[in-house]
């Protein structure tokens, strides 16, 4: 149970986080962040995530009028030889990211940052899940596209879709490449004393 008796707020549209906070028994309350973090200038793509998350996070708070409320903000990259691949713009970009991530193996790193009204952020967690891409013809990569999938998703495919197809290893946390950490979303929670207990 949250522990202000209020649900936890989700700054994110994302209906896979929202999945995962319901599977973990965690109430919520979806109130996007509508912060731009393409304007951050970060160099280290830890740094970046977790900048991002941040600024999310204190989005969410401005906007926010529950006093005690806890709040939720995640943000999640592909990175591929120093490259960051957020959502793609359109379908051919899409298919550009897929291109560059066939065959070989990147990073998706998730950050999280939790805060509450009142009181401001109170803490983040990065986690980084290396995933492999196998091999994949052009014509399959395009009518991966053309299913919709990859549209508002980082590094232009999602793990628990039609993409699961395209994956031969994958280590660290598996629901970190959906968008949410759970494991370290629970320990934050408890952490700082937004949830009482788990389970």
């Amino acid at each position: 149970m949250i522990r202000s008796g209020l649900p936890l707020v989700l700054a994110s549209a994302s209906p896979r986080r929202r999945e995962i906070l319901s599977t973990l028994g965690i109430p919520c309350d979806v109130r996007p962040s509508h912060a731009d973090e393409t304007s951050l200038s970060v160099e280290d793509d830890v740094d970046f995530v977790r900048e991002a998350a941040l600024l999310k996070l204190r989005s969410a708070l401005a906007t926010i009028e529950r006093q005690g409320a806890y709040v939720l903000a995640a943000d999640t990259i592909v990175c591929v030889d120093g490259a960051r691949l957020g959502k793609p713009s359109d379908d051919l970009d899409a298919l550009r990211m897929l291109r560059g991530l066939a065959g070989r193996e990147h990073v998706v790193r998730t950050a999280v940052a939790l805060g509450r009204q009142g009181q401001g952020p109170l803490g983040t967690r990065v986690v980084g899940t290396r995933v492999r891409f196998r091999e994949a013809s052009d014509e399959a990569l395009r009518r991966y596209v053309a299913s919709g999938e990859p549209r508002d998703k980082a590094g232009a495919y999602g793990i628990q879709g039609l993409a699961s197809g395209f994956v031969t290893r994958l280590e660290g946390s598996y629901t970190n490449v959906v968008g949410l950490p759970a494991a370290e979303v629970v320990a934050l929670l408890l952490e700082h004393g937004a949830l009482e207990q788990w389970p």
